[in-house]
């Protein structure tokens, strides 16, 4: 095996050359946003192998973490090479500039070079990161899921937000700008990968704390799917109530709809995907929450999206700009300001919040209670009203497979929202599948859960 030294790539004969490996590490990080760092391999790519003792992955990890700025968390492991025993350090990062010991340093071909008080002023103004979206997935074209491409380009087709046709996936990644030649980006390999390290976990909880849950589930799937089935969960495990006065019954959800929608698009558009922490749905007593690990920027606070004067800072233009052309978000900036308005317009309270480790949108859920009054209060048969309704569009599917959407609104009273809704419910529970195209196509009823 031939080993060659890089601008991610650098050899340490042993571990006595500790703080020039750091250096090393903030100036490939800085340079290309990845570093790796061998001991016990020579600067001509000569193994030579390193003694590891009980403390030496501990203070390896040590020395990195305590003098970089800002902090380099790295992943330190003992590796056989060549027959020897060697110690690697890998880090991955895009806050740069990354300082070593109080100064900064940039990879130059296989040399560290200090870094000037001008040149670190003009990497601050006007560098432009390595997005973690725009590295280069291990994944492959034979990894995406035709079928969501095709999804995602009849939507995009019916928002007129495309002007090409799906021809294959490659053409259609490639015009999407979401390949690097023939190679996925890791923004394609989460948009369309059903098989990723994308994950949204998903709990109902007692109380109003996290001591006790009635549910917990974990959804694994590409993007849009990873959304819909977020989706079906939180509108399947909250109250609604019906309204019943002049033609068709009127269903009404505790929380809107649309904003519940919203703002799982957007904690999956922006969130840090460089952190491998999920996105969190969590269902309680009071409230509901939907967390992203997407620190919020600090220079503005979220009320300044209200009156729809902000400008949206994009963690992940590429997703977001994918994700706009389907429609499955709106402008960018508009996200927050939608959510609001739409509670507002149902009277009921939104907060978003910063955290330490990311970003949460905070649902308050009404009081419905059974005497609460007309048009408010909700008994135990207008709380099963949902359920029977996703039972009779079921027995409509068994008995028709072709039946259409107008034809289920005509029978159930529903809006074509509301159709659309109670399918995505069947069929992500998987009790219902779709065999061919929207036009010619039929459902196949399954027996499911």
């Amino acid at each position: 095996m031939i080993f060659k030294e890089s601008e991610t790539i650098e050899f340490k004969k042993s571990t006595s050359e500790l703080k020039e490996a750091v250096i090393s590490v903030v100036a490939m990080l800085n340079k290309r946003g990845r570093a790796e760092v061998y001991f016990g391999i020579a600067d001509d790519g000569t193994v030579l192998g390193q003694m590891v003792g009980r403390n030496t992955i501990k203070d390896v990890t040590q020395a990195v973490v305590d003098n970089t700025e800002p902090r380099v968390f790295p992943k330190v492991d003992h590796r056989n090479i060549d027959g020897k025993e060697c110690v690697v350090v890998e880090a991955h990062g895009t806050d740069n500039p990354y300082f070593a010991y109080g100064r900064a340093y940039i990879r130059v071909g296989e040399s560290d070079k200090a870094l000037s008080v001008r040149e670190i002023e003009k990497l601050f103004l006007g560098k432009k990161k390595l997005l973690w979206e725009r590295e280069i997935s291990e994944k492959t074209i034979n990894d995406v899921n035709e079928e969501a491409v095709k999804e995602f380009m009849r939507k995009a087709k019916t928002a007129k937000r495309v002007d090409f046709d799906f021809v294959d996936v490659k053409t259609t990644l490639h015009k999407l700008h979401l390949l690097n030649g023939n190679r996925l980006l890791h923004a394609a390999e989460t948009l369309f990968c059903d098989d990723n390290t994308l994950e949204v976990q998903a709990a109902i909880f007692a109380g109003t704390d996290k001591v006790t849950f009635l549910d917990i589930k974990s959804f694994k799937g590409n993007l849009f799917s990873l959304r819909q089935q977020a989706e079906v969960y939180v509108n399947g495990n909250m109250k609604w109530r019906a309204e019943i006065k002049t033609g068709p019954r009127k269903e009404i959800p505790e929380i809107p709809v649309e904003a519940v929608r919203e703002a799982i698009g957007n904690s999956l558009c922006h969130r840090d995907y460089s952190n491998p922490k999920g996105n969190e749905v969590a269902i309680f007593r009071d409230r509901i929450e939907i967390y992203n690990p997407g620190l919020f920027p600090d220079e503005i606070d979220p009320e300044d999206f209200f009156f729809g004067n902000e400008h949206s800072i994009l963690r992940n233009p590429l997703i977001a700009e994918t994700m706009y052309k389907s429609k499955d978000i709106e402008r960018w900036g508009s996200g927050i300001k939608r959510i609001h308005d739409e509670c507002v317009s149902a009277g009921i309270k939104v907060e978003f919040k910063r955290l330490k480790t990311g970003f949460v949108v905070v649902f308050y859920r009404p009081k419905w209670e059974d005497d609460a009054g007309p048009g408010i209060g909700i008994n135990k048969a207008v709380e099963k009203t949902v359920e029977k309704t996703v039972e009779i569009i079921f027995d409509l599917i068994k008995d028709d497979p072709r039946i259409t959407q107008k034809r289920i609104m005509d029978k159930t009273g529903l809006t074509r929202r509301g159709v659309e809704w109670n399918l995505r419910k069947l069929k992500y529970s998987g009790r219902i599948k779709r065999v061919g195209p929207d036009k010619g196509g039929y459902w196949e009823a399954l027996s499911g859960d």
